[in-house]
């Protein structure tokens, strides 16, 4: 069976990598159409750079930048509003445009919780993506964004529980507390070995965070088995998206 496209949408350079660099890789390879939308930093940073370097990596096309400024960092799109600031109409229009233009059978998102970290940006990112995923297939919303075009299914990124064994680690020496899930909201769990030289490869090539010492720096500091025990591994919560859902007379179940 052909493998389905795949349309990942995350908050800043370098989410698309460490969190869906696997699966990335993974589609790509099998021939599938990838793309990755990017909710920040504007095209003419060297962090835009970065990011087309470690999509060519993955196989995933140029980038397709929003140009939103990082919540954290002013000077990422000096002329934008922050991305948590930025008006939800306004936001979910724009990225409705690039579903109706990229027309995915699958996208991929942020969970609720931001991923790990929590960081508010990456928050914002799951909420705009599950209304676009929506709004994509409702020909009277946002006509101005073109033809209609109904995902089959949107996957976010997510770690379970017992993640916190292996990233806790890392990350808790930080100071950071980590966000994750009931180990049964996980559907999908992906080896992504095969395809973990290309993810590692993609998250170094984001450069900047690898010197400033943010996750790309930790991964670049690891040895090759740490490096394939945290990254090894990809978790995923799918949600079914109209009309998949099967027809019910009655309001529940």
């Amino acid at each position: 069976m052909p493998v389905p496209s795949l349309l990942a949408v995350f908050a800043h350079p370098d989410d698309e990598s460490l969190s869906a660099g696997g699966v990335l890789a993974r589609h790509a390879c099998a021939g599938a159409r990838t793309a990755v939308v990017t909710a920040t930093w504007s095209a003419d940073t060297a962090r835009a750079g970065e990011l087309a370097e470690a999509l060519g990596v993955l196989g995933a096309g140029p980038p397709r930048m929003l140009g939103y400024a990082d919540s954290r960092v002013p000077h990422s799109a000096p002329a934008r509003p922050r991305w948590c600031d930025a008006p939800l109409d306004a936001a979910v229009g724009e990225l409705v445009a690039h579903l109706r233009d990229f027309r995915p059978e699958i996208v991929v998102t942020h969970d609720a919780y931001g991923g790990l970290t929590g960081h508010e940006d990456h928050v914002h990112t799951h909420r705009v993506t599950v209304l676009a995923a929506h709004a994509a297939g409702l020909e009277r919303l946002y006509p101005e964004a073109g033809e209609p075009w109904q995902p089959k299914a949107l996957y976010v990124s997510t770690h379970p529980h017992k993640a916190v064994r292996t990233w806790g680690a890392h990350l808790l020496p930080a100071g950071k507390a980590l966000r994750t899930v009931p180990d049964a909201h996980v559907t999908a769990t992906v080896d992504v070995t095969p395809w973990l030289d290309r993810k590692v490869a993609a998250i170094l090539s984001h450069r900047t965070e690898v010197t400033r010492g943010a996750a790309p720096g930790v991964i670049a500091a690891l040895s090759a088995p740490e490096r394939h025990h945290l990254l090894g591994t990809e978790y995923y919560t799918r949600h079914d998206l109209p009309p998949q859902a099967p027809a019910r007379t009655e309001l529940l179940p």
